[in-house]
């Protein structure tokens, strides 16, 4: 693990909510089946031996930044972060190729880095929390739900639960998948379609009780808000929140208000002190 230390202060936001201005990077190297999975972790200085973790997932063609600047708010608030990149799913960091690449290799990477995860020796292995945009997103919500008992909590921002109906009217058959296709501006290969031509995300995400915040722009034109909408009348205990005019992706005042909405449902969770306390 590589180390890159800054300073921690502790104060008070304009809502009395514990602010942490300094945390440590660490790198952080998992392996899963012969492949390097690389993230970095945000931990806060606050004198605590471990704390609680949230794991962030990036989306196709993203990387361990896609939502780096959500790690750090994590660590603003005392909450430790870990960013990754997934095998062959857009950032370089991590091995593997685009082509061996599919929601379900991304959920065995997931599911890998939180076994790992729970061995670092600042994490608080019965307090992990999941968040994952897109199609990380997706692969979250599927790990959650193998992983009941080990998730607290689960984050979904515009999830691409659409993915299964996506690949499903792109070609005519399973038994006729090419071998390689372009599949939003990516080279992927056959198992991507393959591993979930015949999968039902709503059967299986299903399986997860705790809590559930969804989080979905009504002007996203890549996954339409309608399949978050069916998701929250699965989940038995979810929040949904819709932010007005965003798309896929949520910038500026948009990623303002987003984490309040995180911020909400962590204080719900009892992971972030209201009012100083």
């Amino acid at each position: 693990m590589g180390k890159d230390r800054n300073r921690a202060d502790k104060c008070c936001d304009s809502k009395g909510n514990t602010v942490v201005s300094g945390y440590r990077e660490e790198t952080i190297i998992t392996d899963r089946n012969g492949k390097r999975i690389w993230g970095v972790a945000l931990v806060p200085e606050l004198g605590q031996e471990r704390y609680p973790l949230v794991i962030c997932s990036h989306g196709l063609g993203g990387s361990y930044t896609s939502y780096l600047e959500y790690g750090k708010y994590f660590a603003s608030m005392g909450i430790a972060a870990y960013c990754f990149d997934f095998c062959g799913g857009g950032g370089k960091k991590s091995d593997g190729k685009n082509t061996d690449m599919s929601l379900m290799t991304e959920v065995a990477d997931l599911m890998t880095v939180i076994n790992a995860a729970k061995e670092w020796s600042f994490v608080d292995p019965g307090n992990v929390i999941l968040l994952g945009g897109s199609q990380g997103g997706a692969a979250s919500a599927i790990a959650a739900a193998r992983m009941p008992e080990d998730i607290n909590g689960l984050i979904l921002l515009y999830p691409a639960f659409h993915i299964p109906e996506v690949v499903r009217g792109m070609f005519a058959s399973k038994e006729e998948l090419p071998e390689n296709y372009f599949f939003f501006m990516m080279m992927l290969g056959k198992p991507y379609a393959a591993d979930v031509w015949d999968y039902d995300v709503y059967s299986e995400i299903v399986k997860y009780k705790k809590p559930v915040l969804l989080i979905h722009g009504d002007m996203d034109v890549i996954v339409p808000i309608a399949y978050s909408q069916r998701a929250v009348s699965v989940y038995d205990d979810a929040r949904y929140r819709v932010i007005k005019g965003a798309g896929h992706g949520f910038y500026g005042d948009e990623f303002e208000e987003a984490k309040v909405y995180i911020s909400e449902y962590m204080q719900e969770l009892g992971y972030i002190p209201v009012n100083g306390r």
